[in-house]
């Protein structure tokens, strides 16, 4: 049985990262998370916006991955719960005027209980009424609101801008991830063990969107030193990344994601100042998997038994750097022949959520194996969340 049970409030067109990081990044630390939407139950799907800042005067706006929920909204009680998560996006606009949703809200802020609200997630506050004479901080564009419903507004200086005024935990954009979800797991009464790592995450264009930024956030969320490289880029470079969805087609579609922000030049990276290395998939491993310094950083991890995780087509660069030999792994099941030609056991990811460890190499199918994925990372690490 978990140890702490948390509630996330969905709503079609939510931000994208805004409702799968802290989802998966919680359940991997061992909190239970349902995740509901109003006139949905489960099994249904909400779809997502992928939001992030350009050149213009706002942000820009594509489709995002379809979020699957797991519990009915109609067959919840706040009582079952330790504390609420809030995206942000635009479903916040409606999900604002939905009288069930406001009640739900009062209902966790009457019993105190941890309330964590990222970006446009703070109208619902506002609208529920329990924002009067309370610190919150929120995207730019809502500060109208929320002064107006009476909230003492902090200004984002960045925005990763976190917010914290008794049991409501506020944030600016999914930037602030680290420090939200760190401040929602120690309101819950958690801490965190082992944290004093590096880890070094070797990325590439079109990498898979939730497969970079997920584990990359929910590792930084414990207290980690987490650094992202990617060849022929620097510290403050981009990597666009690639929405890999599963939509009833005979393979998995594309979009386009997040633009993902590189902090240090892979010619100057030091390997060996790295504790372990996350390998994300998507695309960019068809391609990594042919770089002689890649194979080389992947081959040095390996040779001093350092803990490797890598997910979904990352196992094309391990095949490729000769490092899979006698292991036992599993994949994207498109990745079985790499796997297997590579020297090592195929293990079936039946379902695609699980995930698997031999010796120092975790590996995963797919990002809906994130909790799994980087809970296994964790171990070899460590780290531990005890509440």
């Amino acid at each position: 049985m978990a140890a702490k049970k948390v509630l996330l409030l969905c709503g079609d067109y939510m931000e994208d990262y805004e409702a799968m990081v802290p989802f998966q990044a919680l359940q991997a630390y061992g909190v239970a998370v349902d995740a509901v939407c109003p006139s949905k139950k489960a099994g249904d799907a909400c779809r997502t916006a992928v939001h992030q800042g350009t050149e213009n005067q706002t942000y820009s706006e594509t489709r995002g991955h379809n979020f699957a929920l797991n519990a009915s909204f109609d067959e919840i009680s706040a009582n079952a719960y330790d504390g609420l998560v809030i995206p942000g996006g635009r479903a916040p606009e409606y999900l604002a005027m939905d009288e069930k949703v406001l009640d739900l809200v009062r209902k966790f802020s009457d019993a105190k209980k941890p309330i964590a609200s990222v970006c446009h997630g703070q109208l619902i506050l506002a609208a529920a009424g329990v924002v009067q004479n309370r610190t919150c901080t929120a995207y730019p564009a809502v500060k109208p609101i929320l002064v107006a419903a009476g909230a003492k507004w902090e200004e984002p200086d960045t925005m990763a801008k976190c917010a914290v005024d008794g049991n409501l935990i506020t944030a600016a954009t999914y930037d602030s991830h680290p420090e939200f979800i760190s401040l929602f797991v120690k309101a819950l009464g958690g801490s965190v063990a082992g944290s004093n790592k590096r880890i070094l995450f070797l990325c590439g264009d079109y990498m898979e969107d939730y497969e970079v930024m997920v584990p990359f956030q929910s590792l930084q969320a414990l207290g980690c030193h987490v650094d992202a490289v990617c060849p022929d880029k620097g510290a403050g470079d981009k990597c666009p990344t690639a929405i890999h969805d599963f939509e009833g087609d005979q393979t998995y579609s594309e979009k386009p994601g997040h633009d993902f922000t590189l902090t240090v030049s892979f010619d100057s990276v030091d390997a060996s100042s790295y504790d372990a290395l996350v390998i994300p998939g998507g695309r960019a491993p068809e391609y990594l998997a042919l770089n002689d310094e890649v194979i080389s950083l992947v081959k040095g991890f390996m040779d001093k038994g350092k803990p490797i995780a890598s997910i979904c087509h990352g196992q094309q660069i391990l095949s490729a750097a000769g490092v899979l030999k006698g292991k036992k792994c599993t994949a994207y099941p498109a990745v079985k022949l790499n796997v297997v030609l590579g020297g090592a056991t195929w293990l079936e990811p039946n379902p695609i959520d699980r995930c698997f460890t031999d010796g120092n190499l975790v590996t995963g199918a797919a990002w809906p194996g994130h909790p799994e994925f980087v809970s296994q990372l964790m171990a070899l690490l460590g780290v531990k969340v005890s509440f």
